[in-house]
């Protein structure tokens, strides 16, 4: 399988640009931003959600734009029915990112029913976020374009990992003749490699590059547990005159 898209990504890093409801830098403009520095510093792609976010984004970038509209909390949220992959794919994104497990979904349609629905109006690739070797075999035979693990730990076949799953990743790859995209706990530029390693197509990292919240926690929560080597002097408690 070749496509402009998948050959953009090939072997490179995927960036999610992404802040929660409530966040400082939840903001269209905000994350369109986030996406244009991370392609200055070499990303391949980005994976945005929101459509305002994916409409913003397009615009600002001149690399692939992964789309999804996540809606809800528990369950089938990422980009869960027909209507919202169409919205997605409206919105511009080259890629439209859906929910690629097993599990029932809102409308009612099969994974492969909202696939050839969405092909049906747009002509765009399509990422399973898959949580299981079962889900990426499922996917596959329901047409999608690219197998992320996106969602393993999460969806209750798989642990819950530190960092990335990847035993599964290879487990995908042997299994699938479709791109496998690694997502979900990379932290570090090691992981990400490794991820590779195991045969990821491409791997995506978001929290550990455009999460300043997190990232911020990371180190306070690291200094908050250090232990001042005996000698060195404590950090002042007042600020001098």
């Amino acid at each position: 399988m070749t496509h402009p898209v998948l050959d953009a990504i090939a072997g490179r890093l995927i960036v999610s640009c992404q802040a929660y409801p409530g966040e400082a830098m939840r903001h269209p403009e905000t994350m369109a931003q986030v996406a244009q520095a991370a392609v200055v510093g070499g990303a391949a792609a980005v994976r945005v959600q929101g459509i305002a976010d994916v409409a913003a984004t397009v615009v600002a970038v001149d690399v692939p734009v992964v789309g999804l509209w996540k809606d809800g909390a528990e369950g089938v949220f990422i980009t869960p029915t027909l209507a919202h992959a169409r919205s997605v794919a409206d919105a511009g994104a080259h890629v439209v990112a859906l929910d690629g497990t097993r599990r029932p979904r809102p409308d009612g349609l099969t994974l492969a029913q909202t696939i050839a629905g969405l092909r049906e109006t747009h002509d765009v690739l399509v990422m399973a976020d898959c949580g299981s070797l079962a889900d990426a075999v499922a996917a596959q035979e329901a047409g999608a374009d690219i197998l992320g693990t996106t969602l393993a730990g999460y969806s209750g076949e798989r642990p819950k990992l530190p960092g990335p799953d990847l035993e599964l990743i290879a487990e995908i790859v042997a299994a699938c003749d479709r791109p496998v995209v690694a997502e979900g706990r990379i932290h570090t530029p090691a992981q990400a490699a490794a991820a590779r390693a195991a045969g990821a197509y491409a791997v995506c990292v978001g929290t550990a590059i455009t999460h300043p919240s997190t990232i911020t926690g990371w180190f306070t929560s690291a200094l908050a547990d250090a232990v001042p080597t005996a000698g060195v002097p404590a950090a002042p408690t007042t600020k001098e005159a």
